[in-house]
């Protein structure tokens, strides 16, 4: 039996995407040895695709991958290993392998590896996109762009982070409820790194990214299936349900950028949306109130424009004020700023985005400098507002975004 290579691709990334992490997860349970598990599942998926075209796809991909995996890591430990202890370990990971079957059903180990990576032996800037290069199978230069560090830096620190597991024995185990509260935000925020990331692909066409939304949707689920008690666990979920729901609403049908205060609503997922509003109102019942919940609050002041026909931006603020307070980011400031022009005035607004004029990590942050145009266009600084606009589309990756901003420059050219 024979296919095309392409069909044979296809089929190694289908299940790159969807076991990946799985398979990590599982091959390193045991020995703590993520980079080795990485590893030996490279190899797998290098020779999936070499095999594949003759043979065939096979009927369970995943369970192909880690039969080979698992016979590669053996063969890599072989070769590392002469000592008697060596030994010892090839035959302990050798009745491993005679004891399990191919086919059977793979445990889901995947949250056990979270926390795991979310250890207090782990570097705690290190945590979140350790979780995602082993759950997701993020490169360091893909996880280095979102925590805005070099690619070198942010591969160097995932290697001393993989060894320092495999070093220390870091258990694979869901933590007691004492144990979790600084082990569980770094969960947290991982699984809203990936979802973010999706989310900046809403046409779903970058073979990176796709899925990548759905997948930390899922994970969220999962971890509040785990911990129905923890707020913000229910928080982010819900936060990641209202900015799911307005998918379809981001793109008109020529592909076309669509700011949120100009979407269709009637694109807006309602059950989306209601499920949310579900999980917020639970979390509101437990008493504390972090980062996620309130987020999810801000996402739902402007769902709830789909009800009464207005946005309540006084509201807004008061919401990015309290956020402000906790998560201190220069995300969450330009976002205050915006609000405060829209309740307050764009004079306001741009006096706010004033004050954040000394961050340095502002300079090549798009979302700042369009921002800053927008408000300065409102005030009729049309020079000024056209060089925000320059330094907005010189920094967008994304075409469709790039054409409305562009068109927004041409527009102050109109006004002139």
């Amino acid at each position: 039996m024979s296919e095309q290579p392409d069909t044979a691709r296809a089929a190694a990334e289908a299940a790159a995407r969807q076991s990946y992490g799985k398979l990590v997860a599982y091959l390193a349970a045991r020995t703590r040895d993520v980079a080795g598990a990485e590893d030996a599942l490279a190899d797998a998926f290098a020779a999936a695709l070499e095999r594949w075209p003759q043979t065939g796809v096979p009927q369970k991909p995943e369970a192909w991958l880690l039969a080979v995996a698992r016979r590669r890591r053996v063969d890599a430990i072989r070769r590392r290993l002469t000592s008697e202890a060596g030994r010892d370990h090839l035959r302990l990971i050798a009745e491993e392998i005679e004891a399990r079957m191919p086919d059977e059903d793979l445990p889901d180990e995947r949250l056990r590896l979270m926390f795991a990576c979310a250890h207090p032996a782990i570097e705690a800037g290190i945590r979140a996109p350790l979780i995602l290069q082993t759950i997701l199978g993020f490169d360091a230069a893909t996880i280095a762009s979102a925590f805005l560090v070099s690619p070198a830096t942010m591969g160097q620190r995932l290697v001393r982070a993989k060894s320092r597991i495999r070093e220390t024995g870091i258990p694979f185990r869901v933590p007691e409820r004492t144990e979790l509260g600084e082990r569980l935000d770094a969960v947290l925020e991982a699984i809203y790194a990936a979802f973010a990331e999706g989310w900046s692909d809403p046409a779903g066409t970058e073979t990176r990214r796709r899925n990548l939304a759905t997948e930390g949707i899922w994970l969220g689920r999962l971890v509040t299936s785990l911990m129905p008690e923890e707020p913000e666990a229910l928080g982010l979920l819900a936060l990641m349900l209202f900015a799911e729901a307005r998918r379809a609403a981001r793109r008109n049908a020529a592909g076309d950028y669509v700011p949120l205060a100009e979407q269709e609503l009637a694109l807006w997922d309602g059950a989306l949306i209601d499920e949310a509003e579900t999980l917020l109102k639970c979390a509101a019942t437990k008493g504390v109130v972090g980062r996620y919940q309130l987020e999810a609050a801000v996402q739902s002041a402007h769902t709830a424009t789909r009800l009464s026909g207005r946005t309540d931006w006084a509201a807004i603020k008061q919401l990015y004020d309290a956020l402000s307070v906790i998560a201190g980011s220069p995300v969450v400031s330009i976002n205050r700023a915006v609000a405060i022009a829209e309740a307050d005035g764009a004079a306001a607004g741009l006096s706010a985005l004033d004050e954040l004029g000394d961050d340095k990590r502002l300079h090549d942050y798009q979302p700042y400098w369009a921002a800053r145009a927008g408000l300065l266009a409102r005030l009729g600084k049309t020079r000024e507002a056209a060089e925000a606009y320059n330094r907005a589309i010189g920094l967008e990756r994304d075409p469709a975004v790039r054409r409305f901003l562009q068109e927004r420059r041409a527009g102050l050219a109109a006004e002139e």
